[in-house]
Order: C-alpha cells, then structure tokens, then sequence
C-alpha cells in the first residue's frame, strides 16, 4: 500500500515537473555513501506533491518506513526556540533580561580576550542565547577556515546526557566555563538552546520536556518527538551509518571508519534521565517534524489552533548576524554563503550567492546525523530530509534544493 501510495505522490510532482532528478539525487547520496537509506518529501500548500524513500538494501542498514525514529540532533533547536517564543507569548520574559536573573550561576562569567581569561564586562542575555551570540560555542576557534575542523572544546562534553542527570546540574557546569568572547559580540555557534531550556523550567516551573509536550508537541501531534527511548522504540531507531574518511575537511586525522553501528548513539536516551538538552537531544519521526514544518509554513497556526502569535513568529526570523563572509564574523559557517542568521534559523537574503534556485526568504536548519528542512514562504512549502549518517554535509539540503528548484522553477 505503501508503495503505490508513493508512486502517487512522485506522479503529483511528475504532472508539472519531473521527480526523476530527485530521487536521482537521492540514490547519489547512497551510491556515493554520503548517506544509507534516507527519505525525502516536499509538501506545499498543506499538500505532498513529492516523496520518496531510498533504502539502500546494504547489510546493517534498516529500510526506512513511517515508523522509523531518527536522532535530530541540531534540528531539536529550532523547537526550542518555537518554545522560548510560546512562553515570551506568555509574558515570561523580556528578551533583554539577563539570563542571571533567573539562572544566578551566569551572573559573573568570565570571557577570553587576547589569551588570557578574565571577568567579562556585559552580561548574558536571553537574546544572545537564542541568536547564538551568548559567547558559548561548540568547539574552538575553527570556523573561521572550516566549519567543524579541529579538536572540540570542552564545551562538547556539556551536551553528554550521560554525564547529567538534569539541566539544573549542567546549567551549574556550564556556567563555569569561560566565554569564547563578551556577550553580543560575534556569532559563534554552540549549546545556547540547552540553556534555554533550563530557562524554561525555572521560569515555568516544569520540567522542559513538561512544557514541550503542554505547549508544543501535543498541540502538533508529535508524539513520537522525546528525548528518550522506550525497548519498543529502540527497534524503531535507525541505525546509524558511518563513513568516516581520513585527510578531509571533516576528519583531518589518519582516522577512518565506516560501516553501520546501533553503538554510537552519543546521548543515552534514558526514560530516567530528565537533561532533556534542546540543542540536540530529541528524537522523531517525518510525520511528527513534517507537523512542526507545516506551523512554520502556516506562520504559527497548526490546523487552525495559533501556536505562536504573528509577532513572535515575525521576530524568530529577524537578522541578527550578517551572511558569510563578513570580517567582523569570523565564527559564521562558510558552507551556507548568502545566509543571514536569525533566532537560530538560517535565512536566505543573497540568491546569487546561495544559487540554487530558492528564494529570498527560505529559512531552515539541520541535525548532525544528516537530518535537514527548509521553509519556502514565498511558496507555500516546506522540505525535508531524514537520514542517519555522518559525516555531516550542508551539501545535502543545497543540492536538494538545487535540484528541486531547477524543476519547480520551470512551471
């Protein structure tokens, strides 16, 4: 049923444009073994006019079906940050307020300048956490040449929901860790979205994963979108392919790896532990996040229920750090020229630049096991991507998109 149900839907697309390339694409990404199976759909105007699954077959891999659960790693963040924005739509905050006022730990941090550490002389607001501005990042200074290149910081171990039982003892570990930078200074990409969701908590009253579920994920029906995994769930999970090549801007190591594995999880995905991290803890499935993607197509709305009023919709995407290459950013991913970023979203301002035959305007965001959507506004539409593979590739959604549109455009 399945299958022909699909051929449908590609022959939704074929009557204006030709799928063909598409599912091309699609079956590069495992032929070239950037990816294992992976699974894409298009939907515009509350419609599906394509999608196609792509198994590989290969030994280790799992077919993928509507039941299939894929970490999202970075794509939890812009959930989050829809959160952040429901509770500002409940006058919980200011997006001026300093984070210290109701995380005290944050209140005397202490920011790097010119090699040496030392008090930092502004404080951490709410919207520097939310624009990536916070001075927290990832990893060292390594954007500036390539995105991800380098020995991670000890940043990387924060986001270990082995290490914490809750966001109040990571909130407390963190806050111990010097600023790449003063606050508001410079974008730099990092676990802001982790802090945010011990925010939540302290403001609210309720666990994070408490007040996602009240004020999100039930509203848009995701009930397959956690941070934990039950047994039964497990067998659901996708596992994980990995095609890790020495010498490359992704691995500058000797180091190679390659093959399927259910043993690289990274996070425990324990039902008894509550560090729901919303930088890159949660899990889903393409019916629950196509949900998320439709409220953002339809500006806040799900089904007709306002999720998030217009103005809070409309500040989300305002720009707050210039598109690459800017020489007062030098933390911006080279990989996504043309694109200014906003309440975490990367935004589309510069087509020449960009070229792949989107608009200004789509925005989007991806997950570190090669999960990626856009939002189309000027069309109505939305794109995404699951997959479980690393190593990680913007080249993914661009040429996704480049194909897209070089059909689409033809109309």
């Amino acid at each position: 049923m399945r299958t022909v149900f699909l051929l449908l839907m590609t022959f939704i697309l074929s009557s204006c444009e030709s799928a063909q390339p598409i599912q091309d694409e699609q079956k590069r990404l495992i032929d070239q073994e950037i990816t294992a199976s992976n699974t894409f759909k298009i939907v515009k105007k509350g419609e599906i006019i394509y999608e196609h699954t792509q198994n590989s077959g290969k030994l280790g891999d799992k077919d993928i079906t509507n039941e299939t659960i894929f970490p999202i790693w970075s794509m939890s963040k812009p959930i989050t940050t829809v959160a952040m924005m429901i509770l500002y739509d409940q006058k919980g905050f200011e997006l001026s307020d300093n984070v210290s006022k109701y995380l005290p730990e944050f209140e005397n941090m202490m920011c790097k300048k010119d090699s040496v550490i030392q008090p930092c002389k502004n404080q951490i607001k709410i919207i520097d956490l939310l624009t990536h501005r916070s001075g927290f990042g990832y990893y060292n200074d390594v954007y500036g040449e390539n995105s991800f290149i380098g020995k991670p910081s000890p940043l990387y171990k924060y986001m270990n929901t082995y290490v914490y039982d809750d966001l109040n003892e990571f909130s407390l570990a963190v806050s111990k860790q010097p600023l790449e930078f003063e606050p508001g200074q410079h974008y730099f990409y990092g676990l802001n979205q982790d802090i945010l969701g011990r925010l939540i908590e302290v403001i609210t009253g309720k666990s994070f994963y408490e007040y996602l579920k009240d004020n999100l994920l039930e509203p848009l029906e995701m009930s397959d979108t956690k941070f934990h995994l039950t047994l039964e769930e497990r067998e659901r999970f996708q596992p994980l392919f990995i095609n890790k090549i020495p010498n490359t801007p992704m691995n500058p190591s000797t180091n190679s790896l390659k093959g399927f594995t259910n043993e690289l999880d990274q996070l425990s995905y324990l039902e008894t532990n509550k560090a729901y991290m919303g930088s890159g803890g949660m899990v889903s499935t393409m019916s629950d996040y196509s949900n998320f993607c439709q409220m953002l197509v339809d500006e806040g709305v799900f089904k007709g229920k306002k999720i998030l009023s217009k103005e809070s919709f409309n500040l989300m995407l305002e720009k707050h750090t210039e598109p690459f290459p800017n020489e007062n950013e030098p933390y911006l991913f080279p990989d996504m020229p043309g694109h200014y970023f906003a309440f975490n979203f990367s935004v589309l301002e510069n087509v020449d630049v960009d070229n792949t035959g989107a608009p200004a305007g789509v925005y989007g965001w991806s997950g570190y096991h090669n999960t990626h959507f856009w939002v189309d506004p000027e069309n109505d539409l939305y794109g995404l991507f699951m997959s479980r593979s690393r190593e990680f590739s913007f080249g993914i959604p661009m040429n996704l998109k480049r194909v897209f549109y070089n059909q689409f455009n033809k109309q």
